[in-house]
């Protein structure tokens, strides 16, 4: 997909949208310092182009009755871009895995599970994770306390660099 280069006004778009996705369209031109037309624009451009994937709620998962988080290093048999494929296919299936990142290095995989006990999640494990196709190994961490959680990218660090580039 070709993207355009974005400008300091799509870059704060970006930003503010990161922190506060549901503001509304005058709020957003406000903050950004355009009138509301061109910033609806703007957004709808930066949405086409792939800039902006979409839009979620921050939920509380303990909240929610999910006490156990957990990562789990996958290790694979075959690293055939084929069974990397079904691998993936596989873990967007699985409802406890909320996020599947293929790594470079001794794991293969790194999936962050979420499950409402620590019960539910070793069924998950023994009968599904380590018992899939092309699975040879898997090591897991329970998280005991989550520090920083910041979705996005740090827009901050981006403008220093473009700054000192231009």
């Amino acid at each position: 997909m070709a993207h355009q280069k974005l400008d300091a006004i799509d870059r704060k778009i970006l930003a503010e949208l990161q922190a506060d996705g549901r503001m509304t369209n005058v709020e957003l031109a406000s903050r950004v310092g355009i009138s509301a037309p061109p910033c609806l624009r703007r957004v709808r451009t930066l949405e086409e182009q792939g800039y902006i994937k979409g839009y979620h709620a921050s939920v509380d998962v303990r909240a929610l009755g999910f006490e156990v988080q957990v990562f789990a290093m996958v290790g694979l048999q075959s690293q055939a871009e084929s069974d990397l494929s079904a691998f993936e296919k596989r873990c967007r299936d699985w409802p406890l895995v909320r996020e599947c990142h293929m790594l470079n290095g001794e794991v293969d995989f790194i999936l962050k599970c979420v499950a409402p006990d620590l019960s539910t999640f070793q069924r998950f494990l023994t009968e599904e994770l380590t018992s899939a196709p092309n699975v040879v190994g898997v090591k897991t961490s329970l998280v005991i306390r989550c520090a920083k959680d910041d979705p996005g990218v740090p827009f901050d660090v981006l403008e220093q660099r473009l700054v000192r580039s231009a």
